[in-house]
């Protein structure tokens, strides 16, 4: 499966048809909005929560290089090493540094979407480095050789059935419809794998600059599997992922499960600080945190860099109108819904994510679910006037007659009367056609051209307006 975020109108098509596919996303995110709200709520004022929590965000961002420098700092002092990556060719190439330089053949990896970002187990494998993804979603999706579908449940997509029917004709799994006997083959299986393996990797959910500590929250263990049991661990994390301090954590994970899965707290919630110390009964021997640019530099210094609060749990995709429509794949990039919608583009050239910006009806819903009130909407139309910007001479041409006529009432009406005309001079008749001649057949590409009506509302309210005397 290739990522083509601009195929996203073709994806959406397809989705559409889909309905297993259409099944299993209405299910997965109407019982994740549904928990989110009734978690939330249990708060008593989850909007002033929310502000705390976009502060915390929000100077992190302020004071993000003096932030990041410090972190390097504390991991240091702690017996870790820090590398820096500025894009996903040289973070890929640090961790395949590491894994010769201790001979490392066999790695278990936890949740992580910045690894999905930077295309680290393609690149692994081409230097005969083993991965396994350890996270029960992760693992479908890879030996499925697919793509999570959903920020936080990567296989967001795919019905209790498809799991089976994967998993009895990849791994040879007896038949059941019992979801727990699935848990627990694949449970064995991954078992041997933590057991087996001669290194460990995950992403990080924050890091907490006063210490030097990252910190992941994992609902399955295997989170602290992969990051305790190996001799040598790596993580990868965006820079972006920083807080100062441990009280601006504390209001971040009030929120981050809430928002994500409907939970008060994840089941576990672990913080690794260098390798482990000699009192310490478990732990890597070595550590090495890589801090990951890849792009989020370039978004800083803009009027993004909002986005760059985003605390990756998925909430906005699940109550987004379009995601629950057409799924994560058809955005055709590792961050979907409205936030991979203002992201995507920022990371990867707006002109490879043209359709992106508009997979939105601008109905708000995305920022009224953000635990950090990110303004997606704003955002979005920001990015469709920078895409407008890059459009023919002739389009912008049309576009400022448009907006001159849309701003002087008399032509709005004159233009208003004829499209009444002009539409009752279609084939149809003026009633409502599948299809515009050029040059406006792109607005009835994907939509249906409807019925003008035969009086404005301004006509009508002239002729009916209350107190009009006959």
């Amino acid at each position: 499966m290739d990522f083509n975020p601009n195929a996203f109108m073709q994806s959406s098509i397809i989705a559409l048809e889909d309905i297993q596919l259409r099944t299993a996303v209405a299910r997965g995110t109407g019982n994740a909005d549904g928990r989110r709200r009734e978690v939330m709520a249990e708060t008593g004022t989850p909007d002033n929560l929310r502000q705390q929590a976009r502060g915390a965000k929000l100077r992190a961002l302020a004071d993000l290089p003096d932030l990041l420098e410090q972190m390097e700092r504390n991991v240091t002092a702690a017996g870790g090493s820090v590398l820096w990556a500025k894009d996903a060719a040289e973070a890929n190439q640090h961790v395949i540094d590491i894994c010769k330089r201790h001979k490392l053949k066999r790695g278990v990896k936890s949740k992580s979407m910045v690894t999905e970002e930077i295309g680290l187990l393609p690149a692994l494998e081409q230097n005969g480095i083993q991965m396994v993804e350890t996270d029960l979603g992760e693992y479908i999706v890879q030996i499925n050789q697919s793509h999570p579908s959903h920020i936080v449940m990567p296989v967001m997509h795919m019905t209790k059935a498809q799991v089976r029917d994967l998993f009895m004709d990849k791994l040879g799994m007896p038949h059941t419809d019992d979801a727990r006997d699935m848990t627990q083959f694949a449970r064995k299986i991954l078992r041997e794998e933590f057991l087996n393996a001669d290194f460990g990797m995950t992403g990080g959910n924050f890091m907490i600059a006063e210490t030097g500590t990252v910190v992941i929250v994992t609902n399955e263990g295997n989170g602290r599997l992969s990051s305790g049991m190996p001799p040598v661990h790596i993580a990868v994390v965006g820079i972006e992922k920083i807080v100062p301090t441990w009280e601006d954590f504390a209001t971040l994970i009030q929120l981050l499960p809430r928002s994500a899965t409907g939970q008060r707290m994840t089941v576990y919630v672990n913080g690794f600080t260098g390798p482990a110390r000699r009192s310490e009964p478990d732990g890597p021997e070595h550590f090495y945190l890589i801090l990951l640019d890849n792009g989020r530099s370039s978004i800083y210094e803009t009027e993004y860099a909002e986005s760059l609060a985003c605390i990756r749990c998925g909430a906005c995709s699940n109550v987004c109108p379009v995601y629950k429509s057409v799924g994560g794949h058809s955005y055709g990039a590792v961050y979907n819904g409205p936030i991979g919608a203002v992201i995507t583009p920022l990371l990867q050239g707006k002109e490879n994510a043209k359709p992106l910006p508009y997979a939105s009806s601008l109905c708000g819903a995305c920022k009224s679910a953000c635990p950090v009130d990110i303004n997606i909407p704003d955002m979005l139309l920001k990015l469709r006037r920078d895409l407008h910007q890059t459009q023919e001479p002739v389009w912008q041409m049309g576009m400022k007659a448009w907006q001159f006529g849309m701003s002087h009432p008399l032509l709005y009406q004159l233009g208003g009367k004829a499209a009444t005309l002009g539409s009752k001079a279609l084939p149809s008749g003026g009633a409502e056609v599948s299809g515009l001649p050029y040059p406006l057949h792109g607005w009835t590409q994907y939509r249906d051209f409807p019925t003008f009506a035969p009086q404005s509302f301004r006509e009508w309210f002239k002729a009916n307006r209350p107190g009009k005397v006959e």
